[in-house]
């Protein structure tokens, strides 16, 4: 199941399905989701800190060095499903209002090719 093959709710069932077999709601409040949600992006963080763009690229292509950034990257995710899934935010929609949202913030002809946030455009 890739990602063109799978929706958000499949994998927010799967997410769903794993944490109650294990009993795991009772532990799965907003708080401790978004704990865990920027636990695992500092983990992610952690893997190319203190590296050169050269180490960077050794890490993508390297097959065991990309597998723990694809762990980090599942964990992350896993966090965002089930904070989505406990809470009932629809992914789709927030992305697209948060979209519609940067786009007046970011507007092409003054953003394109420029890292500056909107307030300094």
């Amino acid at each position: 199941m890739g990602d063109s093959l799978t929706t958000v709710k499949e994998l927010k069932d799967k997410v769903q399905k794993f944490c109650e077999e294990r009993d795991w709601n009772q532990f799965h409040n907003p708080k401790d989701l978004a704990i865990g949600v920027s636990t695992e992006a500092s983990e992610l963080l952690d893997i190319f800190r203190f590296k050169r763009d050269e180490d960077i690229k050794e890490i993508i292509s390297d097959p065991i060095k990309r597998q723990a950034v694809g762990d980090e990257l599942a964990d992350v995710l896993y966090f965002l499903l089930r904070f989505a899934q406990m809470n009932d935010f629809d992914l789709s929609e927030e992305l697209n209002r948060k979209l519609e949202k940067n786009n007046k913030n970011y507007p092409v002809e003054k953003s394109k090719g420029s890292n500056k946030k909107y307030n300094g455009l």
